[in-house]
């Protein structure tokens, strides 16, 4: 029996809750998902950021349903209040970041258990807080991690103090990579899949102003280009819905063929 594209990418009626979902990147995933028909949870901790997309979503799609969450994951409280708040979770999308920009040499202890604490324990804490709620649903989970979650920065590139890649960074998205290998063994038996997806270059818009930058970032690279948000709506929309129901423990580089050579 045949399945369609259209149904197979079809979210309609699903629910998804999409960490740091007002962001850079995270607006772009929430965009994606919103053209599939989910409905959408929009949690960071800026509340107004999120209720502000929610708002912009809701006159775009006005059938499908957007919710603000103010959502701190450093704080476990946090995370217990506002996920017994979810009745139905069908995709979960850890996407949350923050961060110092550091050197080795200039990076602390806090800056350091910071990093891990954002990058990797929390996604840790919020995959154990709403495991129930996707075993209900045989859910899907997809994580955000990072080119140098599997290669190393080139030393290089960053002669600025203000565009130095930390070295926490790195070693928390391995770990995520690493986690999301590991959860989608564990989950299996639940018909949980889970991915991630590994961005290569990025740089937010305030950074695309230094040019001389942005050109060694883009030569390091295939395509000889960074990377807009918009081209990471194609991955988060095959590993979120049915289209990909036979991938999982997967990490997937959109990186311009960034660790191809």
């Amino acid at each position: 029996m045949s399945i369609s594209l259209k149904t197979l990418f079809n979210l309609t009626g699903k629910t998804a809750l999409i960490t740091g979902g007002a962001g850079y990147l995270g607006t772009a995933m929430c965009e994606a998902l919103a053209e599939q028909g989910a409905n959408i949870i929009i949690a960071s901790r800026d509340f107004q950021k999120c209720n502000e997309l929610a708002l912009t979503l809701g006159e775009q799609f006005p059938s499908q349903k957007f919710t603000a969450m103010e959502l701190d994951l450093l704080d476990r409280e946090s995370i217990k209040t506002n996920v017994g708040k979810i009745e139905q979770l069908d995709i979960l999308i850890n996407n949350a970041w923050s961060g110092n920009k550091n050197s080795f040499d200039s990076i602390s202890n806090e800056d350091w258990e910071y990093d891990i604490d954002m990058s990797l324990n929390s996604v840790f804490r919020l995959v154990k807080a709403t495991q129930h709620l996707l075993k209900d649903s045989q859910g899907v989970i997809l994580n955000t991690a990072s080119m140098y979650g599997h290669v190393a920065p080139d030393y290089r590139l960053y002669n600025e103090e203000k565009y130095t890649n930390p070295p926490s960074y790195g070693a928390a998205k391995a770990g995520v990579i690493q986690f999301s290998k590991y959860l989608s063994s564990f989950l299996a038996p639940y018909n949980i899949r889970v991915n991630c997806i590994s961005p290569g270059p990025f740089p937010f818009p305030e950074t695309q102003k230094d040019e001389e930058f942005i050109k060694r970032l883009s030569s390091k690279n295939p395509l000889n280009r960074i990377g807009h948000p918009h081209e990471l709506k194609g991955v988060v929309a095959l590993l979120c819905s049915d289209a990909s129901s036979y991938i999982t423990g997967q990490n997937i580089c959109v990186d311009g063929g960034w660790a191809a050579w």
